[in-house]
């Protein structure tokens, strides 16, 4: 069989086969350039970060909306999650080794994106 991009390794000589319906790694792609989980990625880059302040930083995300894109990116292991008992409680996320990782080239993306855009004007 010849394995192009679309494989990655599995371990133990297992291969994802990221073209197929069922692969988890498509899911894991989902949350990643999900409408949201690209900016939760990008806010965490450089600090970790409480619900509020993500909230803050990504401009026109619902409480709903981060909540679930930051249990489904806790899920993946690209975000961690720590809960200080507090009242109320202070929740806390900040990207896993894995989520740096995956954050690095959408960092890069990025900054090609906004050096292409033209200069913006005074408004």
């Amino acid at each position: 069989m010849v394995v192009g991009v679309q494989a990655e390794q599995a371990g133990a000589g297992k291969r994802y086969e990221v073209f197929h319906t069922d692969c988890p790694a498509r899911d894991v792609v989902d949350h990643v350039t999900s409408r949201w989980g690209i900016w939760v990625l990008i806010s965490l880059r450089s600090n970790d970060l409480r619900f509020y302040e993500l909230r803050e930083s990504i401009r026109g995300i619902s409480e709903k909306m981060l909540a679930q894109t930051l249990r489904a990116l806790v899920q993946d292991d690209l975000v961690w999650r720590e809960v200080e008992p507090t009242t109320p409680p202070q929740v806390t996320y900040g990207l896993t080794e894995f989520g740096r990782d995956l954050g690095e080239p959408l960092e890069e993306l990025f900054d090609r994106i906004t050096r292409r855009l033209p200069p913006r004007s005074a408004a």
